[in-house]
């Protein structure tokens, strides 16, 4: 029987760019029983120093090929050369992190005279691999979530089994090939590119010590319902990232950077802006001036220079943005740009002002390029709508007012709230998680490493 295959498409034109094979789960229930006995047989184990060569040679590797795999993020995922580019040394500085957290991998000692029925003794801990790590991972940035899913497993020693999106596997394959060349033996990582059954039962296997997952709430919250027993977890799902905008602020600088953290990628990001709260005086200034930036961004094939604003992955993405849209018009927003498909896989730059507060744009992750802009009389009361979701994830709020920063920086249900800054802001180091129906646990490169590991405490009696 052949052997099934995945194409692969640019998200533009949707031409065929490359073809995967597809995995049984034959070969799955292989891998997984490989890595199960790496783990137990830890006369196998990867020494650090080892580890450590490998990583350093494989972002030697990829620095050569930025050009190459920045090209491929472009082609496969729909993200702009200039962004593919950022992405591509961001993977790579991820790479490099990882060998610098582990020198902080290290365990304490524990004091153990501190009663009666401890004394004579002395105990240390340390930290070791906790077993297979299986990832599911997004197309948003197809080599670095790999990297940060992947790269911590590689760095602590754990074997992992990593699963793309099928928009855009071939970032994943690129990466894995390139652990390989830089001396990585296979059997600690393989690239399972499978159906949605095969995934599963992947996934809900009791050989599975970790599971990190990078996608939708849905899908998140539905396989951590399947895992085995014993089976630990990180999920990173997506929000609606709220903007609170202080009056007298310098729209000069606002501007700008509600453009870049709402239409970057298209939108396509999972702390993207999406609802802005301006005072009432304001908020129309700013929608308009937002909306007059947002039509001259040039929208097109993102392996051209010239695009900023790429392609939505799938054709039926640009359907439920532009119905989602639609229902908010309906229901009272003023649409200031935007507002239309310009193709069958792109969808104008669209600035909407005062939705209502229970359509779709208002209440879930459009994922889109759209931003809302809301009024707001007292700064309470936007904060108060900004916490209204199930959601929360990164936040910000734009003020020259010390008082005014703390009190949302205090009052936002957020994990990280930027000030004077937009939402989408990071660097791979920082704690990068969801709350509530978000996600769970904390990302980046040093926490993923934390959890991949376990403590182990030695007693000695003198």
């Amino acid at each position: 029987m052949p052997t099934e295959s995945l194409t692969v498409v640019n998200p533009y034109d949707q031409k065929p760019i490359g073809t995967i094979p597809l995995v049984a789960w034959s070969t799955v229930d292989r891998y997984l029983e490989q890595a199960w006995d790496l783990f137990r047989q830890r006369d196998r184990w990867l020494p650090a120093y080892h580890r450590i060569e490998i990583l350093e040679v494989t972002a030697q590797i990829m620095a050569s090929r930025q050009e190459e795999l920045a090209f491929q993020i472009a082609n496969e995922g729909g993200k702009p050369l200039a962004d593919a580019r950022v992405e591509v040394t961001r993977a790579i500085e991820g790479v490099k992190w990882c060998v610098r957290e582990l020198s902080h991998m290290t365990g304490q000692e524990i004091p153990m005279d501190l009663t009666e029925a401890g004394a004579g003794r002395i105990a240390f801990s340390t930290r070791e691999p906790i077993g297979p790590v299986v990832t599911v991972s997004a197309f948003n940035h197809p080599l670095n979530l790999i990297v940060h899913q992947v790269a911590p497993a590689v760095a602590v020693g754990c074997p992992v089994l990593v699963k793309p999106a099928p928009d855009t596997p071939l970032s994943c394959r690129a990466f894995v090939d390139i652990l390989y060349e830089a001396g990585l033996p296979e059997e600690w990582v393989r690239n399972v590119v499978c159906d949605i059954p095969t995934a599963e039962r992947m996934i809900a296997d009791k050989r599975v010590a970790f599971f990190s997952f990078i996608g939708s709430g849905q899908v998140g919250w539905m396989l951590r319902s399947k895992l085995a027993p014993g089976t630990r977890c990180a999920l990173e799902h997506g929000g609606v990232a709220p903007v609170i905008v202080d009056r007298d602020v310098d729209l000069n600088h606002l501007i700008p950077s509600i453009l870049k953290g709402g239409f970057y990628h298209s939108g396509q990001v999972c702390v993207s802006v999406q609802r802005v709260f301006a005072p009432s005086d304001l908020a129309g200034e700013i929608a308009e001036r937002l909306a007059e930036e947002a039509s001259k961004l040039n929208v097109g094939n993102a392996i051209e220079e010239t695009t900023q604003c790429g392609p939505l992955i799938r054709p039926l993405e640009v359907n439920r943005v532009d119905e989602w849209i639609h229902e908010a018009v309906s229901s009272g927003a003023s649409l200031l740009c935007g507002g239309k498909p310009l193709g069958k896989t792109t969808y104008a730059p669209t600035v909407l002002l005062n939705p209502s507060s229970d359509c779709r744009v208002s209440t879930q992750e459009i994922f889109g390029p759209v931003v809302n802009v809301y009024e707001y009389e007292q700064i309470d009361a936007a904060i108060k709508q900004a916490n209204a979701l199930p959601y929360a994830f990164q936040a910000a709020v734009f003020t020259d007012r010390l008082n005014v920063a703390m009190k949302a920086v205090r009052n936002l249900d957020a994990t990280a709230v930027m000030v004077n800054d937009h939402t989408a802001f990071r660097v791979d180091w920082m704690p990068f998680a969801g709350r509530r129906e978000s996600g769970l646990g904390v990302g980046g490169i040093g926490h993923s490493m934390h959890d991949m590991t376990q403590n182990k405490m030695a007693v000695i009696r003198l």
